[in-house]
């Protein structure tokens, strides 16, 4: 049976607020870290092929890595900081992205992974209802990383729109870099199963091992939270 696409979309924040206590250098390590063990889940897969890009929002939003890349070949590129947080702009833009076409009806459901440290400053719900209205949007398996205490978990929980599912907080670069990876190997390898395969599939998410909190994320704050 020939490969499905399964598109992989990192949605980063990319607002000045990221600058600080190396938010950003953080991000892109961690991301760039995650690619080997992205690599390794799709070639377990030979019914999915895997293709990465990724949206940086801050002043406006714009596609940073614009092609649908092979995992196989697929680079980062760093990120750097300033401006604010105009979610919905790029929320709109993936919706947009995730149209038929270009989406094909051979695709598997698109993994969207939103990561920010902030409020949105411009009509996030817009651009989540944008997301909504499409069935490859609805159909997607979303989640989100909530870096630092002042990242809005409401926003976030809404973009993911299963309560079953919640962000996961990142108050620590170990902490960021744990969530990456899990994302980039434990999600990619759900949402690429045969059970995802489901033409019609309403809740692919339901595919998903449980969350792992990582330790004293529930916790008081302890002396390795930085953010």
């Amino acid at each position: 049976m020939a490969s499905r696409p399964l598109h992989f979309i990192w949605i980063a924040d990319c607002s000045g607020s990221m600058d600080a206590d190396g938010k950003i250098q953080t991000l892109n390590h961690a991301i760039r870290e995650a690619i080997p063990h992205m690599r390794k889940v799709a070639d377990e897969n030979v019914n999915a092929q895997v293709l990465v890009r990724a949206l940086k929002f801050s002043s406006g939003a714009q596609w940073h890595i614009s092609q649908p890349t092979p995992v196989e070949t697929f680079e980062w590129i760093d990120l750097a900081a300033s401006g604010v947080t105009d979610m919905g702009k790029a929320l709109s833009m993936v919706a947009a992205q995730l149209k038929m076409p270009p989406m094909s009806e051979r695709a598997l459901p698109p993994v969207l992974v939103l990561i920010t440290d902030g409020q949105p400053t411009d009509d996030y719900a817009k651009g989540v209802q944008e997301l909504m209205d499409e069935p490859w949007g609805k159909k997607a398996v979303r989640m989100a990383i909530a870096i630092g205490e002042d990242a809005n978990s409401e926003v976030l929980q809404k973009f993911i729109g299963n309560s079953e599912l919640q962000p996961l907080h990142a108050n620590n670069p170990e902490a960021l870099v744990k969530h990456i990876r899990w994302l980039s190997t434990a999600v990619l390898k759900a949402a690429s199963s045969p059970n995802s395969m489901v033409a019609g599939t309403a809740n692919p998410t339901s595919n998903l091992p449980p969350i792992p909190l990582p330790a004293g994320s529930t916790g008081p704050a302890t002396a390795s939270d930085v953010w």
